[in-house]
């Protein structure tokens, strides 16, 4: 490669240009050409970050982007329009590389996390000697102006971009310990939805222009979503160390000594602290592991030395399977599960678990809980005042043809029925069939209870009939009371008289 320049991809650090590293800013100093990306409007933060350091003479090579979020008429769409710009912006520097200069391509942070320097690195590394000079990430200044380590001992720290669907960011973010999310700007309100799914949105930050005067820090939660730019991120730090921030409950700070393995499947309640047993309490401050749903998990308060498992939302099995051989090794885990654990929940996912073999050797006892069912009669009274039936209306793990026939029958008895996962994003139609069911036995009248996240901070119960009952209304986080013949609704008050005549 004798007489051709030299490639240097050098980073520069998260915005402040004192963070720049001794090398970035030497060789930003002597280089005979500047390269840099921009959008259309020309103004570089690398060219602004980099500028203390720039010396007169130096030849500037402005690789402006030709689209960056709007529509193209390329007939490659987006990604032509993008790779066409790659080639060409790698020819431009490949002629000063030919003419013996040295071409230092100017990155934000470091050029291989997910740098712009590195699609000109993939084209020209091959025929030009190339350096790549880190720099300080985004992630690491965010820790350091949140006051807060990312991860300590065995913890993991997962980095993630926001373009990923919701379900898959929430899958990961539930599975890791720490984590950083990046790209937010138009992504941010899927980034909270997946937070929130993983039940970590609560433990979240978020972090605007770490290092510049302009920075931002705040909790993700209360963060406006019209005025998140794309120079922002969300973190996770070391929930290790969060956990001795906290104030741990009395009960917490003497674990209970225990010698053999077990796993105890523990009802949260419905909601919050107010709707959790003593007994749960107890067993959740002795456990050394926490394992469940993220949101679930979440809700549990942390204790130096736990270590929690959060998982998505449709892997039962395979969290009963992790905690029965964590107990079988001889820890003592908890199961938890919202409302009780025995009412479509984990008790039944982990003695399934127990039955086909799993945790030889480990004791399971569960701890019962306040029910969603229960939670919602309150609210209005004493609508289960009877005989009730407890039904749920997902058929992800039975036939929608048995469920119906368990509606017909539970109608034909007028038994009062509360009915669980009534809808979802993807379970649209079987409340609108259930309805029609429950309507060749029971009056448009009869009082229905729609109760939404009872216990939480989006709580709402309403009273409605059968026949005016509105499907579209209802989601994941609703559960229904639909009463029976007996049943009566007065001033908002639902109850069902205990004697039958």
């Amino acid at each position: 490669m004798s007489g051709l320049g030299k490639l240097w991809g050098v980073g520069l650090g998260p915005g402040d240009p004192e963070l720049m590293t001794v090398k970035a800013a030497r060789l930003v100093g002597e280089a005979d050409v500047i390269a840099y990306h921009s959008a259309r409007h020309g103004r570089s933060i690398a060219r602004s970050v980099a500028e203390p350091y720039l010396r007169d003479g130096q030849i500037e090579e402005k690789l402006v982007y030709p689209v960056t979020t709007e529509t193209t008429d390329h007939p490659g769409g987006y990604e032509g329009a993008i790779a066409d710009f790659y080639e060409l912006s790698a020819k431009r520097l490949a002629e000063h590389l030919d003419a013996g200069r040295d071409v230092v391509v100017l990155c934000e942070g470091d050029p291989f996390f997910y740098g712009s320097y590195m699609y000109m690195h993939e084209r020209l590394a091959d025929r030009y000697e190339a350096t790549v000079v880190p720099g300080v990430t985004s992630v690491s200044a965010a820790s350091s102006v949140l006051g807060r380590p990312l991860v300590q001992r065995d913890e993991v720290l997962t980095i993630l971009p926001g373009t990923l669907p919701a379900p898959e960011l929430a899958r990961r973010l539930a599975d890791t310990q720490a984590a950083a999310v990046l790209k937010l700007g138009r992504t941010f309100g899927n980034v909270r939805e997946a937070l929130a799914e993983a039940g970590k949105l609560d433990d979240a930050f978020y972090v605007e222009r770490a290092t510049w005067q302009a920075q931002r820090v705040e909790p993700f939660a209360d963060v406006d979503p019209d005025s998140v730019p794309y120079f922002s991120l969300a973190l996770l730090p070391s929930p290790a160390y969060a956990s001795r921030l906290a104030d741990e409950p009395e009960v917490a700070r003497k674990p209970e000594t225990h010698t053999g393995g077990e796993v105890v499947v523990v009802g949260l309640g419905p909601a919050g602290p107010g709707w959790l047993t003593p007994e749960a309490t107890e067993e959740l401050a002795a456990a050394e592991h926490v394992v469940g749903y993220g949101p679930y998990v979440a809700r549990v308060p942390q204790r130096a030395g736990q270590q929690r498992h959060a998982s998505g939302n449709r892997v039962e099995a395979e969290r009963a399977v992790e905690a029965l051989e964590l107990a079988a090794n001889g820890a003592k885990v908890a199961v938890v599960s919202s409302g009780d654990p025995g009412v479509f929940a984990m008790a039944s996912a982990v003695l399934e678990q127990v039955a086909a073999g799993h945790g030889a050797g480990a004791r399971v006892r569960i701890v019962p809980g306040v029910t969603a069912a229960q939670a919602a009669a309150s609210r209005v009274g004493a609508p289960l005042g009877h005989d009730y039936c407890v039904l749920s209306l997902s058929d992800r793990l039975k036939p929608w043809e048995i469920i119906e026939r368990r509606l017909d029958a539970a109608g034909a008895a007028d038994l009062v029925l509360a009915l669980y996962n009534p809808a979802s994003r993807t379970r649209t139609t079987q409340l609108a069939q259930a309805r029609d069911v429950l309507l060749r036995h029971r009056a448009p009248e009869t009082p229905v209870v729609v109760a939404r996240d009872v216990g939480g901070p989006e709580e709402d119960v309403r009273v409605v009939t059968l026949g005016t009952l509105e499907p579209s209304e209802v989601d994941m986080r609703c559960l229904l009371i639909i009463g029976s013949s007996k049943t009566r609704a007065e001033n908002g008050v639902v109850w069902t008289p205990r004697t039958y005549e």
